[in-house]
């Protein structure tokens, strides 16, 4: 029996050079082991909103570009009025996913496993913003984009999933596959400045 070839991260060739994104001002790194998971809802069926929330271990956010970390350390991202990305460890995300089809047995619903199109990066520290803003058009103040929110946007030319998760600031970025490698190196080439001694 052929053995099917053990997942392989986008950023492979790049895994150096992200093992030494590190420095005092800002650091990148990819976030790996997480599931993600696209959720399609009504909003306005207040009974499929429970179960959902009865399997995430907390409500999914109702109000447009925000996310919730629930009690079982996922995150739920709001990414219109009737999707959620659904984050989590990647060792939960098909429990997850079983527990959410069964709660939501009747209920017009989607779920799809999108954990293998995205790669995730989580940037970080006091210039993580200023980062950002070299590719980001949206205001990413803390008065306008404060912990907890989360919206799709571009960033440099790349559409992204931008969840800021702390005030560090802290952010984590999401981003289909095929983008992964040239956001990264734009990612590293925009924090270059910042990691000079």
């Amino acid at each position: 029996m052929v053995e099917a070839p053990a997942p392989q991260s986008p950023l492979a060739s790049l895994a150096d050079a992200l093992a030494g994104a590190g420095a005092a001002d800002v650091t990148l790194a990819e976030q790996v082991g997480r599931a993600r998971l696209n959720l399609r809802l009504d909003a306005g069926d207040a009974e499929a909103l429970t179960a959902a929330g009865a399997v995430l271990g907390g409500a999914l956010p109702l109000t447009p570009n925000t996310a919730a970390v629930t009690v079982d350390g996922c995150s739920v991202l709001w990414l219109g009025p009737d999707e959620w990305l659904v984050t989590g460890p990647a060792e939960r995300g098909g429990a997850i996913a079983d527990a959410l089809r069964a709660r939501l047995v009747g209920r017009h619903h989607g779920l799809t496993d999108v954990s293998a199109m995205y790669v995730t990066f989580a940037l970080s520290g006091p210039r993580a913003r200023e980062v950002l803003m070299k590719g980001c058009r949206l205001d990413l103040h803390a008065r306008a984009f404060p912990a907890g929110a989360c919206v799709q946007t571009a960033l440099a030319r790349a559409n992204v999933i931008l969840h800021r998760t702390g005030d560090g600031p802290a952010y984590e970025i999401t981003v289909r596959n095929s983008f992964a490698h040239y956001l990264a190196s734009w990612l590293l080439d925009a924090m270059a400045e910042y990691r000079q001694p």
